[in-house]
């Protein structure tokens, strides 16, 4: 009886991290080895991830048709002009943002995240860089690792050079609202849950200790751009390469999609692993529409060497 429950339990773990991939048709042997080919023909791969990969580990994406944020709320994610500019806002993003924090930071990588970190390992992979800000690769043992987007692990503030773990400062949020518990609650891409307005009206958000000023996760937010030195970084890195690989990912925000014009001037072939149409579609050399998780684990170490 009790393998049964526990096989039950691991079922529905399951079932509750895929809720968020989108429908999907089953991988094709031909296109494993197809993608075989392709990243053996590499010896300098570069890796670029985004949400699509981090939904097998039941975080949500934006764009995911059917099951994205975009297609099942009218929520949208915070303006960085609008995090700086209102009060109202922050102390909304913050409350929100602190109820969902202890399930975000739960998560753990899933296969695909994994698999990658493996082939970094034995050298297939020159750089890898994510737009998530889930640290899941870091997670997963990867470690040549751009986080194009930042990541949600830190906070810092927007006046001095002060920063802080994000597990710290949810121990002073702790502080500052005592009477305010975190719950389990449907988590939504950027980390956080809905909240009445009732429950954000008495939240209280501390300030910078060193200098008073406002405290922002270190997160490129929507209407904000990617620090120009890690923009360039990326680019050096995928000058090097001789083969780039997306995962999970639309490429739809120019963050992004900057560097498959890049690959394109340079030749370099691509190719997209990717449920549904991307923006780069017209320029890979392969393209298969899979879940990432039935394939990547699939590829033979051996035959990338």
């Amino acid at each position: 009886m009790l393998s049964s429950r526990s096989s039950q339990a691991d079922f529905s773990r399951r079932c509750a991290s895929l809720a968020f991939v989108p429908k999907h048709h089953d991988v094709r042997e031909e296109d494993i080895e197809r993608l075989s080919d392709f990243l053996s023909r590499s010896k300098n791969l570069f890796v670029l991830t985004g949400a699509g990969i981090s939904t097998e580990s039941g975080i949500p994406d934006y764009r995911s048709e059917g099951v994205g944020l975009y297609a099942t709320s009218d929520k949208r994610p915070i303006q960085h002009k609008v995090f700086m500019d209102s009060g109202k806002a922050r102390q909304s993003y913050w409350a929100r943002n602190y109820m969902g924090w202890p399930r975000w930071s739960n998560f753990q990588p899933n296969k695909s995240h994994r698999t990658i970190a493996k082939w970094e390992d034995v050298g297939k992979i020159s750089h890898l860089v994510t737009q998530n800000v889930d640290q899941l690769h870091y997670k997963a043992g990867s470690r040549s690792v751009t986080e194009l987007h930042g990541t949600n692990s830190l906070v810092t503030c927007m006046n001095c050079s002060y920063y802080l773990p994000r597990m710290a400062f949810q121990r002073m949020l702790v502080e500052a609202n005592p009477s305010i518990k975190p719950r389990d609650a449907e988590i939504r891409p950027d980390g956080d849950v809905e909240l009445t307005p009732e429950e954000v009206a008495n939240f209280r958000v501390p300030a910078c200790p060193k200098c008073n000023g406002i405290l922002k996760p270190y997160v490129v937010f929507f209407g904000d751009n990617v620090p120009k030195a890690r923009v360039d970084q990326v680019r050096r890195k995928l000058t090097q390469s001789d083969g780039m690989l997306v995962i999970g990912s639309s490429l739809y925000v120019f963050s992004a999609f900057r560097f498959i014009n890049q690959a394109v001037e340079s030749n370099i072939p691509i190719a997209i692993l990717n449920i549904g149409e991307t923006r780069g579609d017209k320029h890979a050399t392969l393209k298969i529409e899979a879940k990432a998780g039935d394939v990547l684990p699939k590829i033979e170490i051996g035959s990338l060497l």
